[in-house]
């Protein structure tokens, strides 16, 4: 197995000095850094053990006032996961991967709920039980890739299931108050396409103490310096070197940046949610 070390320098960089973690938190401390992006994969099916696994260890996760608003579908149909790839930009991995999760804010399980019991349900038209939902589903996903790649899958977000969210609901039959925040590809790492770890920004321009800091000379210093780092990662896989504080302007340089996102109220509202 990777040394400790090893993992922390490939996620901070050679320089940086790793943190002690104690004995009985290595092991899930080295799991942790050895995440990685995985769109390469064989066509070995997903054991449904492994979905039973993954979604105990999603539904483990913290959920704001145990109301468990968000919901998964698992997408195994090759013709399916190519439709909703081509609602994705065509990412080839959502093809290839045996398994495409769907991660849904859900909140219309509790409309149900309320209905069945002569209940109004009508807090869920406000902006605050959208976010609880999506960042409900958010933490069940992130605690399922730990699951994942404990039994050796590898995983990728897709983000771009945002870009043409009426035709994924209308792909996946999704009701009123239930939106698509974003795909998991899951499936067996090919060993001849390895992925790498991908450096942070280091920890001193992501924590603050007591109050936010965020001092323009020093965050100028340290984005370069995570600069240089990201672009020597690039260069060893052969990829376009581009400095991130050029990749990330790009994203956030106006609506055309948003791959269609820039309508995401819209289609959030379409499909039942308020967002009083």
């Amino acid at each position: 197995m990777t040394s400790f070390d090893s993992l922390w320098h490939d996620r901070y960089g050679p320089s940086s000095q790793p943190a002690r973690a104690p004995e009985q938190a290595a092991a899930l401390m080295a799991q942790m850094l050895s995440h990685r992006t995985v769109r390469a994969y064989l066509d070995t099916p997903v054991p449904e053990s492994a979905i039973e696994l993954m979604m105990a260890a999603a539904q483990s996760a913290a959920t704001s006032s145990n109301l468990q608003t968000w919901s998964v579908v698992a997408v195994q149909d090759p013709q399916r996961k190519a439709r909703l790839a081509d609602c994705a930009g065509s990412q080839a991995h959502i093809r290839e991967a045996p398994l495409l999760m769907i991660w849904l804010a859900d909140l219309s399980r509790l409309d149900r709920t309320a209905q069945r019991i002569g209940s109004p349900s009508d807090a869920n038209r406000f902006m605050e039980m959208f976010l609880v939902a999506a960042i409900d589903a958010t933490l069940a996903a992130q605690n399922a890739v730990l699951a994942a790649e404990a039994l050796g899958l590898g995983t990728s977000y897709i983000g771009a299931m945002r870009n043409r969210p009426e035709d994924v609901a209308a792909e996946l039959g999704l009701p009123k108050n239930v939106f698509a925040v974003f795909g998991l590809t899951v499936g067996t790492p090919d060993p001849k396409r390895p992925a790498s770890i991908k450096p942070r920004l280091p920890q001193s321009l992501i924590l603050s103490r007591e109050t936010y800091t965020a001092p323009p000379q020093v965050e100028s210093q340290v984005v370069g310096e995570y600069d240089a780092l990201m672009q020597a990662f690039q260069r060893s896989q052969s990829m376009k070197e581009v400095p991130w504080s050029v990749q990330s302007s790009q994203r956030v340089a106006g609506p055309g940046s948003l791959s269609g996102r820039d309508r995401l109220v819209e289609a959030i509202q379409a499909q039942g949610f308020k967002l009083d």
